[in-house]
């Protein structure tokens, strides 16, 4: 087994990093206190799927709560919310992870449950016939014990309902042209009713393999007691490696790309999209974390103060800005909700916007974007749940976790200039895709 260590920000010890001959990561994290959290990162999401099993890897995190050869569905939950813990899952395009918070308690009897416990659910899940329930048609109105797959398929419905969700899924699918992340990670309800628990058993035992789970500890504890426990805990024997798949990262469009559609709503949406670096390009995505913080995050950004505070004439109720990071490619998002018949108004100020940013970004505004960013990046080593979530991300999705040794230092050397570069590289109008959502007349 081979052992690396990284000297983690805010963190008294360094962390140490064990992959096993089999592929399988432990990350061991100290962070002193009575709490400790365990989780386990998986690399797949939606970024395995394709046209005929979207929304698996979402549906597949619902059914690995529902049992084990040990531990009946529900017993996993009962078990450790009785002792104070936060059991949680969540489901994205590069990954899927398991955790639980919890007391470590006496003699750390809570700690050593939770471990057991969540080890089997990621080993030995048996994802049961009667709690995936029958494929089904979706115009029989005579369904009968419904289960966790018409859970799964109320959840769709209920965001296909929101704007919000209509006018990111039309922007975030014409940004790609092949990637699969221009699919929705909780997939359509068509295929949710379609697909088959041996379909579902087939994808788990292809993807969560020994070489794409990190298992991540984080708390005061034993670090060779903790490290041999989880060595035979998760027990992968006769289970292969997967082969990562690698997929041709989209280029931006060089010509604006613009989407409208209508929904039975009274106000009006917009979301400019662009695609920008890949993850483990730390400087470019710190760059666009701080464009987002000056153009469009809180009422003191340039998108609060100049379109909805200093505007004579109401034009949006509201607007900012957002940056989503991914392993194949960022997202750089401004999304408004504007009166329906100032359309045309609503764009060209929000084009206005960005081209004063690459001419103009003052020392004060690029100070408050570094005290904001250096904040959350503190944050991020509070608690034990913080710490594992940032270990995760940068184990699964930057694949290198030593990234976070030079974060700081490459925040404190970015200047004016470097903001305005960025801002002319990343936010071209010619490589926008601009989503609109309108009133049904």
């Amino acid at each position: 087994m081979n052992k690396t260590t990284v000297k983690y920000p805010f963190l008294s010890k360094e962390v140490e990093i064990y992959e096993r001959d089999n592929g399988h990561k432990i990350v061991l994290a100290h962070k002193e206190g009575g709490l400790v959290n365990i989780s386990t990162w998986v690399r797949t999401g939606s970024i395995n799927e394709n046209e005929k099993n979207n929304g698996i890897s979402h549906f597949l995190e619902h059914l690995m709560f529902k049992g084990t050869h040990k531990h009946p569905a529900g017993e996993f939950d009962v078990l450790l919310e009785s002792r104070g813990g936060i059991v949680n899952a969540a489901t994205w395009k590069d990954y899927t992870f398991y955790y639980v918070t919890l007391p470590k308690g006496e003699n750390n009897e809570n700690f050593n449950l939770a471990l057991e416990l969540h080890a089997d659910m990621m080993i030995d899940p048996i994802i049961p016939h009667n709690e995936v329930g029958d494929p089904f048609d979706l115009n029989d109105k005579n369904i009968g014990t419904k289960r966790e797959r018409h859970v799964v398929i109320e959840e769709i419905r209920m965001r296909e309902d929101q704007p919000w969700t209509k006018v990111y899924n039309a922007c975030n699918r014409a940004m790609y042209t092949s990637h699969p992340y221009k699919r929705d990670v909780i997939g359509t309800p068509q295929i949710i009713s379609q697909v088959t628990q041996e379909e579902i058993m087939n994808y788990y035992k292809t993807f969560y393999s020994p070489n794409n789970m990190t298992t991540i500890v984080v708390g005061d504890f034993n670090h060779e007691e903790i490290l041999e426990k989880i060595e035979k805990l998760f027990d992968f024997s006769g289970r292969g490696k997967c082969e990562t798949k690698e997929y041709k990262i989209d280029v931006p469009t060089q010509k604006t790309t613009y989407i409208e559609n209508t929904a039975c709503i009274n106000s009006a949406f917009l979301m400019f999209g662009y695609l920008g670096k890949p993850a483990h390009d730390i400087k470019s995505c710190i760059l666009l974390d701080m464009i987002s913080i000056i153009l469009g995050e809180g009422a003191s950004s340039r998108l609060y103060k100049n379109l909805i505070e200093k505007q004579t004439e109401q034009i949006f109720n509201m607007i900012d800005s957002d940056h989503y990071i991914f392993r194949d490619g960022s997202n750089f998002f401004i999304q408004g909700n504007f009166l329906p018949d100032k359309k045309e108004q609503a764009i060209a100020l929000v084009k206005e916007q960005i081209e004063q940013l690459k001419n103009d970004v003052s020392e004060d505004e690029l100070l408050k974007a570094k005290k904001k960013i250096k904040s959350r990046f503190a944050s991020n080593a509070e608690t034990v749940s913080e710490i594992g979530e940032n270990i995760g991300y940068y184990m699964t999705v930057c694949n290198d976790l030593s990234l976070v040794t030079d974060y700081l230092d490459i925040v404190d050397k970015i200047s004016v200039s470097d903001i305005k570069e960025a801002a002319i590289q990343f936010l071209n109008i010619n490589n926008a895709t601009i989503s609109v959502l309108l009133p049904e007349k």
